[in-house]
């Protein structure tokens, strides 16, 4: 997974503005135990398409994994609310049981 994370850093490094490649990153880092790192990138990914649902949702896992419990409320809250307002019924539907999950303070 090493030499993934290193080619989409290099990606990354080649147009900073690239928030689809910025999302990758932070799903890598976030799959490789990297929660800070990932909520890092995926808070750019957003920043740069605030309408990326998925963005959204890998950043309110990587705030909870990286213990920040409030963070990721708040990023699944406006996940949610980008869902809806693009119609990821999908993507909704999934920061919502996260969203449960963490109210109940799993």
């Amino acid at each position: 997974m090493t030499g993934r994370i290193e080619a989409l850093r290099e990606i990354v490094a080649a147009d900073p503005k690239d928030a689809l490649a910025r999302f990758m990153l932070g799903k890598e880092l976030l799959d490789s135990g990297d929660g800070p790192g990932a909520a890092v990138e995926l808070e750019e990914a957003t920043r740069l398409d605030p309408d990326h649902t998925a963005s959204w949702r890998y950043l309110g896992d990587a705030y909870a994994a990286a213990g920040r419990r409030e963070d990721a409320i708040g990023a699944y809250t406006e996940g949610i609310a980008t869902a809806e307002r693009t119609r990821d019924l999908q993507t909704g539907k999934e920061m919502r049981v996260f969203l449960g999950r963490l109210m109940k303070g799993g």
